[in-house]
């Protein structure tokens, strides 16, 4: 099983960068996926989650409407594009696999580090101000 994330990098305050997650070796059906940030000083956190069928999806209240989450199954891969980026989101951005495919508590589907097996490593991402 391996998860490697990629895409950081140096941007300005209001732009966009696009994280990748590649994902390999989850047999025999895909993983749910989760991009989850720390920053310096800071608990890790949740960001955003999709399921293995695209029909659980989440965002975190600061990011919604600001980030958007996708999943090509075909490519092994799920992408994290952010727009309108602030300073705050700076920080060490990891992608994270539950196995499961998704996890879903009274009917909600469910994004937290508890759920998540498998981590990748982390990508920095830097917004300037």
């Amino acid at each position: 099983v391996q998860l490697q994330a990629f895409g950081g990098g140096l941007v300005q305050a209001g732009g966009s960068l696009r994280l990748t997650c590649a994902h390999s070796g989850f047999t025999p059906d895909d993983p749910a996926i989760g991009w989850f940030r720390q920053a310096s000083g800071k608990e890790r956190e949740a960001v955003s989650c999709i399921s293995r069928s695209a029909n659980g999806i989440y965002y975190a209240d600061s990011v919604r409407g600001r980030f958007a989450i996708s999943r090509d199954n075909a490519k092994n891969t799920v992408s994290l594009q952010m727009y309108m980026l602030k300073p705050e989101d700076t920080a060490v951005y990891y992608c994270a696999a539950d196995p499961t495919g998704g996890t879903y508590y009274s009917g909600k589907y469910y994004c937290g580090k508890s759920v998540m097996e498998y981590w990748g490593n982390g990508t920095l991402v830097t917004v300037s101000s």
